[in-house]
């Protein structure tokens, strides 16, 4: 029996969905994992270190804010920046601009004198940041077939938010101690810095997405890179299905170049808009408490060490929502888990803004950390299910910044909000946001067990000739042949 890529018009992307998970999928997705490890620890150290950082460096309101943000402004423009690139010059190339910007910076970050340096070189970390999810993103929803897309996608970042916990694990032992001299909050810097180190001696051997390879024209190399899967599934006992006529036939429309402006042009610009939205409002709870946690315990009267024990139990939610996700994702329509996920962080959110007990902070805590999980994990990718190949990491990239210029902003406002009026308001507000943000998603488009060419379908219309009523192709080209057409409803 032949296999796909024996089959002249056989799509990669075809050839793709059709694989079973192979370890070689596993493998890939666990490489991945572990840069997430790093980026996630990274974002979550700052609100871990905050208290510490006040003090060590007599920080003002502003000045603590500038700190948390720094960050999140140079993700701002690693996700602008970077996103496009790996549309341009590839996914694989992309992840090694992003390793090393925040490897070089974070271990400057470790050595810095003073309060502006340390702002400096958080902000460059960032734009190594900031590309390093969109282009995760891309790459497993590239490689890892429809029906199991969403369940390992959930798995590597599962994987890669033990880093949450290992943060607050690592805070109770160093934050209050200088082992060899050195204070504990730089070691907690350097130690991230030498794993992306290590992440990057380990990512050189991911090969180039192939559905990105075809979409650019370089079609002997997206070959050769499905190839390798196909031989990784039969050598564990898989064999090819018969191609039918019509799918041998059947070219693959989304690796034709899409233009960038078309993620602004119907029918893809309600997806970008409903992504926006998300993006915009879901960062206020999921980063928000994260860098809040300790100031916001402080504000209830717990001391730091207390304040990092509680942290810690709370954290340990983001990891085991992670896994809930694994379960949950192929189980119902995406777009539901993400707007339900979103109600329950609004309301915990206001749970452990208005707890004063011990049991009541770490419970409320902890549940509001294993639904922002759910959250992120079914957002990174319902995300990754919107746009076609040629322009999707752009997209994405694009989206996510406005996460970061989200979560940026979100110390400027929460911080004075907590100062000010108490842990009660500032989880209100958060709330608020958690909820405008679920009512957006019930507008989205399904995408659960459904193939990345058959959601992306209704842009041919808009490729084949922009100004033509939706269903009409150009007279130029004939049309293409059926692909399953994903309406844009709410269904």
């Amino acid at each position: 029996m032949r296999s796909f890529s024996e089959v002249p018009d056989s799509s990669v992307a075809a050839r793709l969905d059709r694989l079973p998970i192979t370890r070689l999928h596993k493998r890939f997705a666990g490489i991945m994992a572990l840069g997430n490890f790093f980026e996630i620890y990274e974002l979550f150290l700052a609100g871990v270190l905050a208290t510490t950082l006040k003090t060590t460096f007599a920080l003002g309101g502003l000045e603590l804010s500038l700190v948390l943000a720094s960050a999140f402004v140079g993700a701002f423009v690693g996700a602008v920046v970077i996103g496009r690139l790996a549309d341009r010059v590839g996914r694989r190339a992309a992840y090694m601009v992003t390793l090393t910007l925040y490897s070089a910076a974070t271990l400057a970050c470790a050595l810095a004198p003073d309060l502006w340096t340390l702002v400096i070189f958080r902000f460059v970390a960032g734009i190594g940041l900031g590309g390093e999810l969109p282009v995760t993103d891309s790459f497993l929803g590239d490689i890892l077939p429809p029906a199991r897309r969403g369940y390992y996608v959930a798995w590597a970042f599962t994987g890669a938010y033990l880093a949450v916990p290992a943060v607050g694990f690592l805070g109770l032992v160093l934050v209050d101690g200088a082992p060899l001299g050195v204070a504990g909050w730089r070691w907690m810097f350097a130690i991230g810095s030498l794993g992306a180190l290590l992440t990057f001696l380990v990512r050189r051997g991911l090969p180039e997405s192939p559905r990105w390879l075809e979409s650019v024209g370089r079609t002997a190399e997206a070959d050769a890179v499905t190839s390798r899967f196909e031989k990784a599934a039969e050598a564990e006992g898989w064999t090819p299905p018969a191609v039918s006529s019509d799918e041998s036939e059947r070219r693959d429309v989304a690796a034709e170049p899409v233009p960038v402006r078309a993620i602004f042009r119907r029918p893809l610009a309600r997806r970008t808009v409903i992504m926006a939205i998300l993006w915009i409002l879901a960062p206020v709870g999921f980063y928000g408490f994260g860098n809040l946690a300790t100031l916001v315990l402080a504000d209830k009267g717990f001391d730091l060490g207390t304040s990092l024990t509680y942290l810690t139990f709370s954290f340990i939610g983001y990891p085991l929502g992670s896994y809930l996700s694994m379960l949950i994702m192929e189980r119902a329509e995406r777009k539901w888990i993400l707007s339900a996920s979103l109600v329950g962080m609004a309301v915990f959110g206001l749970v452990y803004g208005n707890a004063r007990s011990a049991a009541a902070v770490i419970a409320s805590g902890f549940c509001f950390t294993v639904v922002a999980n759910v959250m992120s994990n079914s957002g990174h990718i319902y995300q990754l299910e919107q746009f076609p190949t040629s322009v999707r990491t752009t997209a994405t990239g694009w989206l996510y910044s406005l996460s970061r210029l989200s979560t940026a902003a979100a110390p400027f406002y929460l911080v004075p909000l907590l100062d000010a009026y108490g842990a009660a308001v500032a989880f209100t507000v958060v709330a608020a946001a958690m909820l405008l943000a679920a009512v957006s998603i019930v507008f989205g488009v399904r995408t659960t067990g459904l193939g990345l060419e058959s959601i992306s379908a209704p842009v041919r219309a808009a490729v084949a000739e922009p100004d033509a009523p939706a269903g009409a192709t150009s007279p130029a080209r004939p049309a293409a042949s059926p692909v399953p057409v994903i309406p844009e409803n709410t269904h």
